[in-house]
């Protein structure tokens, strides 16, 4: 989705950082042979990633939502030297494409990729974290905060994507609408709890920034 006009949007996009090749493929594969390539971070968000990355410079990073993995090769961008990213999908058809795009790419050895519940994987995981994209299933977005939140070290980062939702978090919701119901919870989370400082950016389908004081 876009909030502003479409050839600003293109403007913005042609006088960013340019997408690196690996990922035009990744793209490009993703589209001919996956369901809802939509789904994909695409040029401009994952280049708003990795500057984030880059500029946080994590030790880790827990990534919830692997999809394709171009959003956990953007993010791997900004891993200080020796960093690990922590990803967590559920769909077992997906591990082998992700896997062969992180073999493609220097992060191969970064990358640690975790298969199933990622509620239940997380309190497994025995690590603190730097940097945390939450892009996964809606309903469950309040409660990986409570599952990461004490995980996450002081000054660490969330970024939560599709915080806007197509707009229908200012429209009249449904009560049977759980994704729209759980993140305007989230979202008013986000703004309430003491432990964080919030930004919305209105950048595709939203992007919330999070840092823990």
């Amino acid at each position: 989705m876009h909030f502003i006009p479409q050839k600003l949007d293109d403007y913005i996009v042609n006088h960013s950082e340019n997408e690196p090749d690996l990922l035009q493929q990744l793209t490009r594969e993703t589209y001919q042979k996956i369901l809802q390539p939509r789904m994909l971070s695409g040029h401009y968000q994952g280049r708003v990633l990795s500057m984030l990355s880059k500029l946080i410079e994590p030790k880790t990073i827990l990534e919830i939502g692997t999809y394709t993995g171009y959003s956990a090769l953007c993010l791997a961008e900004g891993l200080a030297p020796n960093g690990k990213l922590h990803t967590i999908d559920c769909n077992e058809e997906l591990v082998d494409f992700q896997q062969k795009y992180f073999n493609k790419s220097k992060y191969a050895h970064n990358i640690k990729q975790h298969l199933g519940n990622a509620l239940d994987i997380i309190p497994t995981l025995d690590i603190t974290f730097d940097l945390v994209f939450i892009d996964a299933d809606k309903p469950n977005y309040v409660n990986y905060f409570h599952l990461i939140i004490d995980k996450l070290n002081q000054g660490g980062v969330i970024i939560s994507d599709n915080v806007l939702w197509s707009a229908k978090v200012i429209e009249q919701t449904d009560i049977t609408d759980i994704s729209t119901n759980t993140l305007l919870k989230y979202n008013t989370l986000l703004k309430e709890d003491t432990r964080i400082e919030t930004v919305i950016l209105p950048i595709r389908d939203g992007l919330t920034i999070s840092k823990k004081l």
